[in-house]
């Protein structure tokens, strides 16, 4: 079995404690910018920018802004998850500051899916 290192399992407690945070909270939403090497490459930084201050200039304080690692689609860099309470997680792709203000203001607050900007619906999982 191969071993896990102190970083990854920093990583899982943190994303599991996310989750934990959004359904047992007051908080509205979670999003993630994936902040892998070629994320922040294509531009991740500036939108995890964008949602911080959109966050603190509209003063919101029920949403959840965290990060992750790579989500294994390159190409499709900068791109986002929203997850908001009793719907499906929506990944976003090909993201710019103006695609996220709009994300934020549609489906973050508005709670209604921006499709032209959607990759997917739903949550990914391994079969065993």
């Amino acid at each position: 079995m191969a071993r896990i290192s102190i970083q990854e399992l920093t990583d899982i407690r943190e994303r599991e404690r996310s989750k934990i945070i959004l359904a047992k909270s007051e908080n509205r939403a979670r999003i993630t910018v994936h902040m892998g090497t070629c994320g922040i490459a294509s531009g991740a930084r500036g939108i995890m920018t964008c949602f911080r201050d959109l966050i603190s200039e509209r003063h919101i304080d029920n949403i959840v802004l965290t990060s992750s690692g790579c989500a294994g689609l390159c190409a499709k860099e900068p791109m986002i998850t929203v997850e908001l309470l009793d719907q499906p997680p929506v990944k976003y792709v090909q993201l710019s500051p103006e695609k996220a203000e709009r994300i934020f203001d549609e489906h973050v607050l508005g709670g209604k899916m921006v499709e032209p900007y959607a990759l997917a619906r739903g949550s990914e999982s391994i079969a065993n």
